[in-house]
């Protein structure tokens, strides 16, 4: 059989746009700097649009209230099996104190600059743009965008460079134009990522060599500075307390713009030239599935979120950090990343034979491992416990929820051991330590009780909706099956780190209490409500995201899943649930329905023109499911060890051809 043309694959779904849509920006990035653009290739109407400048680095706290804010002001004792255990409890969202707000929306990402166009002398009005032609080229990772903007014609180059964290823009127009750079303050909302209204804040100071411009920012403690490159004849000059303007009077202007510590200037054609270079190589290697010569009538749509997720994820969700839900295009949750989320913005990269990408994020968990120590041994435990909602520092946040989630716990032993399935030999050495606290973790908050090991109270489950009853949540089935397969598959690193088992993870992971079946179904929860029909429908994700642990009856597991199918709310559920569901039904050999509920027509589940999995006005882009989509597919076309060939694709109305992908465990 032939390769797979992954270039033509890839063209068919190059990204189209004639019109101002501004729900559906296009962006360009590299994993560490993202820069979303509107309809004229820059940041031209931010008052339509959600348009971030966007760096893994950048980041703002404002000043803290005096006296300093800590965790320990907010710490609430739990009953335990093991007697209290301190959590860092926020009882009530409206009633939180100025140092519990403080330290949840500090430290916040900061929008680096807003770079928009000027014609002559005004902002431009959407009104006047007409005969739009814009283009994402996947291949290169560049838009071109070409219109006419009150008669005027212009064409717009917008690229980012792979390596640095530069952005490059080339203008070109026979009409009086200019480009201005502004710069906000930084904003504590929980979605806003600049403060436009605080000039008196923050300081930007303009220093001008010879090839364009320094900029050095300033917001209380956080630095970093902007060095712009123009081509020959272009100025730059300051128009407001942080607003500049880049002019030319030639017809085309060209712009390198660079953030950084101390940053060399790029120029627009170094640029280019680097993402012409970088794309194709990421397309051509790693896994590529192709599905839409199928006969079902939905593999076109199929084959389009498949190419425009690998893509986002790339330049949102392959940095130095675990990723926000929204990547680099806006903020949610003040851009503070959610640490079980981690799984669905990375585990496709191994799966699709670019482990190295998701080896960037995955090393921040030994930079903060001693904050996990900490946290685990300030609640008694041994091992390291990683928190749900986090800034770069590790530091957790005052929360009724967060701080009692456990379903993020397993994700680096499973983070791990996909990097190391897809060939790393060094993963065991890198995060052997890291695994194994852990799971040293895991094991010790389990308690023994006499129908088995137990977890919790207190806790709350993926499935967020019982976060009222924390203080009496046990044993949810999705968290017992993936506690077993975790501890499991830490044992097997222990040895290979050079230790020998140890046997409380084994009793442990053998001798858990067994999932609540009702009715033939899986509960969520081991308590009361037992299960409630909204939001995550996690018990199904014990089978399918969690691999054979021999915790789970193929027969319940089938039974719930189609009770889920036939009357569960959707319009609370999230887009990443979909794909975990399509996991469940490949595992359990229901090809058709994993199909079906992979592409479940539902507002959650839409994929907007530009690929974003849009959740709502406050979550424009939503990764977790164009991450989710790419793992679900992965499983439905490589399988896992021992799988029958394609098991997610029922074989009458799918051709399913793949390469590179690596079998999940």
């Amino acid at each position: 059989m032939a390769p797979i043309d992954r270039r033509a694959l890839v063209d068919r779904y190059a990204v189209e746009v004639t019109e101002v849509d501004p729900r559906s920006p296009l962006s360009v990035g590299n994993g560490e700097l993202c820069c979303t653009v509107d309809v004229t290739g820059l940041q031209t109407f931010p008052r339509l649009y959600d348009l971030g400048t966007m760096a893994q680095w950048g980041w703002h706290s404002t000043p803290p209230p005096d006296p300093a804010p800590t965790l320990a002001d907010g710490v609430r004792r739990y009953d335990t099996p093991r007697g209290p255990v301190p959590y860092v409890d926020l009882a009530d969202f409206d009633a939180a104190t100025p140092g519990q707000r403080w330290l949840r929306a500090n430290p916040h990402r900061l929008d680096l600059a807003r770079i928009g166009l000027v014609v002559d002398g005004t902002s431009p009005d959407p009104v006047d743009l007409r005969e739009a032609r814009q283009r994402l080229d996947l291949w290169t990772g560049t838009i071109t965008s070409a219109f006419l903007l009150a008669g005027t014609p212009f064409r717009v180059t917008t690229c980012c460079h792979p390596e640095v964290d530069a952005l490059g823009f080339r203008v070109a127009s026979p009409g009086r134009f200019a480009v201005r750079l502004a710069f906000p303050y930084g904003s504590e909302s929980w979605h806003d990522a600049a403060d436009w209204d605080s000039p008196d804040r923050h300081e930007s100071v303009l220093h001008v060599p010879a090839d364009g411009a320094r900029i050095d920012r300033r917001l209380d403690e956080a630095r970093f500075a902007v060095r712009v490159h123009v081509n020959a004849g272009a100025t730059v000059r300051r128009t407001g307390p942080h607003e500049f303007l880049v002019e030319t009077g030639a017809g085309v202007l060209e712009l390198g713009v660079r953030f950084g510590v101390d940053p060399d200037p790029v120029t627009f054609t170094e640029a280019l030239l680097a993402s012409e270079r970088w794309w194709p190589r990421f397309w051509s290697s790693g896994g590529v599935v192709e599905v839409d010569s199928s006969a079902d009538a939905r593999a076109p749509e199929l084959q389009r979120r498949i190419v425009l997720s690998q893509y986002l994820t790339a330049i949102q969700c392959a940095g130095s950090l675990p990723p926000a839900e929204t990547g680099l295009t806006a903020n949610s949750w003040r851009g503070r990343f959610h640490l079980e989320m981690h799984w669905w913005h990375g585990a496709h990269l191994p799966l699709w034979g670019r482990a190295p990408l998701l080896v960037r994020s995955l090393d921040w968990y030994a930079r903060t491992l001693d904050v996990a120590r900490a946290t685990a041994r300030a609640q008694g435990y041994r091992g390291a416990r990683w928190p749900k909602q986090v800034g770069p520092d590790g530091r957790e946040s005052p929360s009724p929820i967060g701080t009692f989630l456990v379903w993020q716990q397993p994700h680096l032993i499973h983070l791990a051991e996909l990097v190391r399935r897809s060939g790393d030999r060094g993963a065991v050495a890198r995060y052997g330590e890291c695994v194994l606290e852990t799971a040293a973790f895991m094991a010790d908050f389990a308690v023994a009780t006499e129908a088995g090991y137990a977890l919790g109270p207190p806790l709350v489950p993926a499935q967020e909706s019982y976060y009222r009853e924390r203080a009496r949540v046990v044993n949810p089935t999705f968290e017992l099956a993936y506690w077993a397969w975790a501890l499991r598959v830490a044992q097997r690193w222990r040895v290979w780190s050079g230790s020998a088992e140890d046997p409380l993870w084994t009793a442990v992971a053998d001798g858990l209490v067994r999932p609540t079946v009702r009715d033939g179904r899986y509960a969520a929860i081991g308590t009361p409500p037992w299960t409630v029909r909204e939001d995550h429908p996690s018990m199904l994700y014990a089978l399918g995201f969690v691999p054979e642990t021999g915790v789970i009856d193929h027969g319940v597991m089938r039974a719930t899943l189609h009770h889920v199918l036939a009357d569960w709310d959707w319009p609370s559920a999230w887009g990443w649930d979909f794909p975990a569901m399509a996991m469940t039904a490949t595992r359990l050999g229901e090809p058709a329905t994993a199909v079906d509920v992979l592409l479940l027509d539902t507002p959650k589940n839409t994929y907007l023109p530009n690929g974003h999995n849009r959740q709502s006005d406050l979550l424009p882009v939503y990764l977790p499911g164009n991450g989710g989509l790419l793992a679900a597919v992965a499983l439905m076309a490589a399988g896992w060890d021992g799988s029958p060939p394609t098991p997610g694709f029922p074989p009458d109305r799918w051709t399913v051809r793949h390469e590179g992908l690596v079998p999940a465990p």
